[in-house]
């Protein structure tokens, strides 16, 4: 079955004075039903509250702009107050209730990825709001919410009816929300843009992989990611997820080509990537990136807590493993061109400089 895999934008789902939600729909991008993934995109203005909400899915929340303030309560914990910022990644389990909040005059930008798989609707996501004119409460009876919050009813029609705002709204200036505890970033979060380097390479570029080591609760969400910094012109090898995983790459800044290879070495996909794209990689399929002379920058979920990758090309790939005979009978050629072959990409391991 062919599968439309080219890049596509968010579209607006809901606004509100304070901001807007975004989402990405899979009925453009069919690959996020297929592979049971939801992507979407929450813009907060100063002062813009995304009102307190759990999800049908479990996420990998990303910073892509700004900072502000979090609050997460975990199942039957207590609340944390994050303060977070541009490259924080912070998981998100099941059953997470979770609010957000920008004090300051640049926007609060962040990306949610996520498993769909017990979704209400397979490649979105769908959140459930505590307050608001569609929050759970307004669709109970008044009767039913007194005798569950001990209170009188008239109490009871002032909590439930005096917020008419959907999702998202603008607090006044002068109201003081909660200030973070940077004790709470602990265990909660990670800063990809500050964590030891797990590959680096001159000229070539640099990656960050968020896993159980360094973000256990990543192990919770069932989801690895990474974020990969690619140099001016440079490309990423040839690889692919050996465990089966899909991928779903966001690109955050700058713009490049990509190519994509499926099933009987088909090329599936062709394109050039920019900012604010999604695209997802199939299982198995295989995926490379030259970034334009002023880079690429990505973040990307892989649907296993602790992903590994092979790749084709480079000092740790594949072909450097096997033997010589195999090459020249499987390439079908003389011994000098497989040495010729073997004797390149000894030093580099899956970002190439661009050619002098």
């Amino acid at each position: 079955m062919d599968l439309d895999l080219s890049p596509k934008l968010a579209k607006k789902v809901y606004s509100g004075d304070g901001g807007a939600y975004y989402a990405w729909c899979p009925n453009e991008l069919p690959m996020l039903r297929e592979g049971n993934i939801g992507a979407a995109k929450l813009d907060l203005e100063k002062n813009g509250l995304a009102m307190p909400r759990y999800s049908d899915s479990a996420k990998v929340a990303y910073v892509l702009q700004g900072s502000g303030v979090a609050g997460i309560v975990l199942p039957e914990k207590e609340e944390k107050v994050l303060a977070i910022k541009k490259g924080d990644a912070i998981a998100l389990p099941f059953g997470v209730v979770t609010w957000w909040y920008n004090e300051q005059d640049t926007e609060l930008v962040i990306l949610f990825l996520g498993d769909t798989k017990t979704a209400h609707k397979a490649g979105s996501f769908t959140d459930f709001f505590l307050t608001g004119s569609n929050g759970i409460f307004s669709g109970f009876s008044t009767e039913f919410v007194s005798r569950a919050w001990d209170l009188e009813e008239s109490v009871v029609k002032t909590l439930v009816g005096q917020q008419s705002g959907k999702g998202i709204v603008k607090v006044d200036t002068d109201f003081k929300m909660p200030e973070p505890k940077a004790e709470h970033r602990n265990g909660m979060t990670l800063n990809c843009e500050e964590a030891p380097l797990d590959v680096d390479i001159k000229n070539g570029g640099k990656v960050v992989v968020l896993n159980t080591k360094n973000l256990p609760l990543v192990g919770e969400v069932g989801l690895g990611a990474d974020l990969v910094r690619l140099n001016g012109s440079a490309m990423c090898s040839p690889g692919f997820s050996c465990d089966s995983a899909l991928q779903v790459t966001y690109i955050v800044r700058g713009s490049g080509r990509a190519q994509v290879v499926g099933v009987d070495g088909k090329r599936v996909l062709e394109t050039t990537v920019k900012a604010g794209n999604l695209f997802i990689v199939p299982r198995f399929f295989v995926v490379s990136k030259i970034a334009d002379p002023d880079g690429l920058e990505w973040f990307s979920i892989i649907t296993t807590p602790n992903p590994v990758f092979t790749h084709l090309a480079g000092r740790t790939s594949v072909w450097k493993a096997l033997s010589p005979q195999v090459l020249q009978a499987s390439f079908n050629v003389s011994p000098d061109v497989e040495q010729k072959f073997s004797s390149k990409r000894k030093a580099e391991e899956i970002f190439f400089p661009p050619p002098n």
